[in-house]
């Protein structure tokens, strides 16, 4: 385990709607130069647990801390500036505008120059290069020129990398990121997650069901089962435990192991 601080961690994180407690207490630290996977059945709390970092969603009670500060009262866009990047399970894009015009927001964005979808930036070659540069990494550059409505699921989810890779993030958040692809399609992502990772300066949070992806990838497997963290540790011992065998692989996808 890296003894570096923790770039992210939660502190008694909960989130209640109505009566349902949908992520409970849970307390956990992110350290940089690793990739995490956060696993547990359907409704596990898994995606809102991803929410409540990323800040779209606000806690019932806990904290999240980036650096050790608390950024528990920031939302979503705050957190970005100060490097928590995160691609959705579902994809938020802007589909009436092309491909290329999707990660050149992310790229004029990082740069500082703010997200004006109508500004003249044809003149900032070194911008243009750079939106192009993460089209080619996620094979989307042939289609750079397209409306992002055009692109089928997987490309759609592919251009989502695109512009998570454009804003530098210093964390890495992936909620399901071959979700929907082709088989031909999946191996690009992983390829680009797996580089990710390789660099070895960047904290990455991946939710991912297909057990595979997760053996080949992760550093470390935390386990979310009705809200509570049950299994935190290296991959083997946490998919070996009886409470991951009981919790996890009993709800159908120890045929994905």
């Amino acid at each position: 385990m890296n003894s570096q601080q923790p770039v992210l961690s939660t502190h008694g994180l909960s989130i209640r709607f109505g009566g349902h407690v949908a992520v409970n207490n849970v307390s956990c630290e992110f350290r940089p130069g690793t990739l995490t996977a956060i696993v547990g059945p359907n409704g596990a709390g898994k995606t809102t647990y991803f929410n409540l970092m990323s800040g779209q969603f606000p806690p019932t009670s806990g904290t999240v801390r980036l650096h050790g500060e608390d950024v528990t009262h920031l939302g979503a866009p705050q957190r970005t500036k100060r490097g928590i990047g995160r691609a959705f399970q579902l994809t938020n894009l802007f589909p009436n505008l092309t491909v290329l015009e999707n990660v050149r927001l992310a790229v004029q964005g990082r740069a500082g120059m703010g997200l004006n979808m109508t500004s003249m930036w044809a003149g900032h070659r070194g911008l243009i290069d750079k939106a192009e540069h993460f089209l080619r990494s996620t094979a989307l550059y042939e289609r750079r020129l397209e409306l992002a409505s055009a692109l089928s699921h997987g490309d759609k989810r592919k251009l989502e990398i695109a512009i998570l890779l454009a804003l530098e993030p210093e964390i890495f958040m992936f909620d399901e990121p071959t979700a929907g692809m082709s088989v031909d399609e999946v191996p690009v992502v992983l390829d680009l997650i797996r580089h990710i990772k390789i660099k070895g300066d960047k904290t990455i949070l991946l939710v991912e069901h297909k057990m595979d992806v997760v053996r080949s990838l992760a550093d470390r497997i935390i386990v979310l089962h009705n809200g509570y963290l049950v299994a935190d540790g290296d991959p083997a011992e946490v998919m070996a435990s009886p409470i991951v065998q009981e919790a996890y692989l009993g709800t159908g996808m120890a045929d994905h192991v």
